[in-house]
């Protein structure tokens, strides 16, 4: 089960322990207070159907 947890100030999605990869974390970088200086990579992701792109996704995960 995927667990969301949410700024107790404004509510904004801060982070949460994704179903799809339960070894790692799914971080919103707009909270982060350097977000701006960080290399990131955005990549589009249908979470709809997220259960099909499982194998996709399991080089994420450590097990």
């Amino acid at each position: 089960m995927a667990r969301h947890l949410f700024c107790s100030t404004c509510g904004a999605k801060a982070f949460y322990r994704p179903r799809s990869n339960p070894d790692g974390w799914s971080v919103n970088a707009r909270c982060l207070d350097e977000y701006v200086a960080l290399d990131l990579r955005v990549e589009p992701f249908d979470g709809r159907d997220w259960e099909a792109h499982g194998p996709s996704l399991a080089h994420l995960s450590r097990a």
